[in-house]
Parts: structure tokens; C-alpha cells; sequence
């Protein structure tokens, strides 16, 4: 039994990686302890994954996978210091590099590593969701994926845009959805000076009252909202259930607004202005 025992040590003992004049020993025996740490690693993460995740949606185990992936590599790297360190081999020859190379790469992966640390808290902390309408940078769209660096949004025109992350940490962001799906729009308009108002205002009302993409609850209302320059103005604010097609549902109570303002004669004035010329006195 002792000779099997000292034959696996010396085996374990076999060198193979002694560079000359360095302290460095890598051995079988290490090498093994460090695939076994790894594995015990990995099977323990796999275990903790599970345990965090076990009430999680599909979609919530799926952003959980890309923080646990990037926290894995970490945790690799950190077990293998340790397993060396404790295995005996000299690691001080490993870490001067190593910390030349991190910070090396810590200034050109700057922009990289603030993508991925704001998915991670934009992930954490729910501030944005799959299907979510948002509007950033003037564009709005419908979030189709979240990802440890990047964000996938469709827009209106059925185009994909990538955001990185960051930007939802630095720029102003408007989540149409975060309060729910329902969002209020409105369409304004002017009439010449002299309509009946109350005319005017009941069918702004029946306008959007009819169109079968409006809510009725909360009730549609209509505001006259300034004495303008060459117009009475007026604005009509109503509900929609989805705010993702609204400059279409605009469009539509515009078309149905100029058809019963020309059923009812009532005209929508242009700008005008008045001349007047005054002549100048006569050179000698």
C-alpha cells in the first residue's frame, strides 16, 4: 500500500513546467488540484444558479444567465490564484504581469466594462423589461432583448437598434411602459376665428370617440388652449392601449377631424399677414 501511495507521488511530484532560474514549479500534482478546484467550482456555481433561480420566469433565468457567465470568469480566475498559492507555487511572478496586463486592458475595455456593469444593474434592479416602449436619443422603439451588453430595440420603421447599455446610465430615458401599457397622446388643431367652439369641440370628441383604437376609459377631453395669432387653437387628448402604432392612430383622427370640419364648414385657417408699404421720401 505505501509503495502505490509513494508511486502516485512521485508521479504527482513529476515536473512539468521548471523554467530556469525561476521559481516557478509546476507539477502534476497541481496541475490535478487545479482541475479538480475547478470542477468542484463549477458544480457549486451550477448549484447556487440553481438556488437563486429556482422561482424565476424564463425570461428573468435568462438575464440571470449573463451576469452568472460574466461573475463565473472571475470566480475561475480566483479559485486558480488560490489553488496555486495554496499548492506552494511561487504566484508573486504571476501577479506583477498579471497587473500590468489588467490595468493595460482596464483603460482599453473602459467603455466595455461600463456596458457590461450597467446590464447588470439594469438587469438587477428590473428599470427596463422586454417588450417595454422607450424613447432615447429622439427614436422610439419596443425592447426585444436585454443583454449583458448591449440592448436590442425594434423601432416603428421595423429596424433594429443596438444600444449599448451605458447609454441607459448616462442619457435621459423615457419608458412609456413603466406605469403600463396605457399612454395618453393628443392631436392638436386650429380653427378660423368665429366657429361655434362648442361645435368645434363636440366633434373633436366624436372624432376620437369613433376611432376603435382609442379607450374610452379614461374618457377622452378636449382643452382650447390659446387665442392664437390667425387661429382659435384646440387640442384633443385621448388613451390608447398600445402607445407603439400612435403616430398612425394620430394620422387617422387628423383624416377624420378634416372630414367632419368640411361636413360642418368649418375651415382650419392658414397664417396670415397684412402689408403695408410706406414710401419714402423723394431724393433731389
Amino acid at each position: 500500500m505505501n509503495e502505490i501511495v509513494n508511486t502516485i507521488n512521485d508521479i504527482l511530484a513529476v515536473k512539468i513546467y521548471s523554467p530556469k532560474d525561476s521559481p516557478v514549479d509546476i507539477t502534476i500534482g497541481v496541475l490535478v488540484a487545479v482541475i479538480i478546484a475547478l470542477l468542484v467550482t463549477n458544480l457549486v456555481l451550477k448549484l447556487i444558479r440553481k438556488l437563486i433561480t429556482r422561482k424565476y420566469t424564463t425570461a428573468d433565468k435568462n438575464k440571470f444567465f449573463s451576469i452568472f457567465q460574466f461573475v463565473k470568469y472571475i470566480v475561475y480566475v480566483l479559485v486558480i490564484i488560490f489553488t496555486l498559492d495554496t499548492s506552494g507555487v511561487n504566484i508573486t511572478v504571476f501577479l506583477t504581469p498579471l497587473a500590468a496586463l489588467a490595468v493595460g486592458l482596464g483603460f482599453a475595455l473602459q467603455q466595455l466594462f461600463q456596458d457590461i456593469m450597467s446590464g447588470i444593474l439594469i438587469i438587477t434592479d428590473k428599470s427596463l423589461h422586454v417588450g417595454d416602449i422607450i424613447e432615447i436619443d429622439d427614436k422610439v422603439g419596443r425592447v426585444v432583448s436585454i443583454n449583458l451588453r448591449t440592448t436590442r430595440v425594434e423601432t416603428r420603421g421595423g429596424r433594429m437598434l443596438i444600444v449599448p447599455n451605458h447609454k441607459f446610465m448616462s442619457d435621459p430615458l423615457f419608458n412609456w411602459t413603466q406605469n403600463g401599457n396605457t399612454i395618453r397622446d393628443e392631436v392638436k388643431v386650429g380653427v378660423a376665428y368665429g366657429s361655434d367652439v362648442k361645435l368645434v369641440e363636440k366633434l373633436l370628441l366624436q372624432c376620437v370617440y369613433e376611432h376603435p383604437n382609442i379607450l374610452e376609459f379614461p374618457e377622452p377631453f378636449v382643452l382650447f388652449e390659446n387665442f392664437g395669432d390667425s387661429s382659435l387653437d384646440f387640442g384633443v387628448y385621448f388613451y390608447i392601449p398600445d402607445g407603439f402604432p400612435a403616430p398612425r392612430v394620430r394620422s387617422e383622427v387628423r383624416f377624420e377631424i378634416d372630414k367632419k370640419f368640411r361636413q360642418n364648414n368649418i375651415s382650419i385657417p392658414f397664417p396670415q399677414r397684412d402689408l403695408h408699404i410706406i414710401p419714402g421720401e423723394k431724393q433731389e
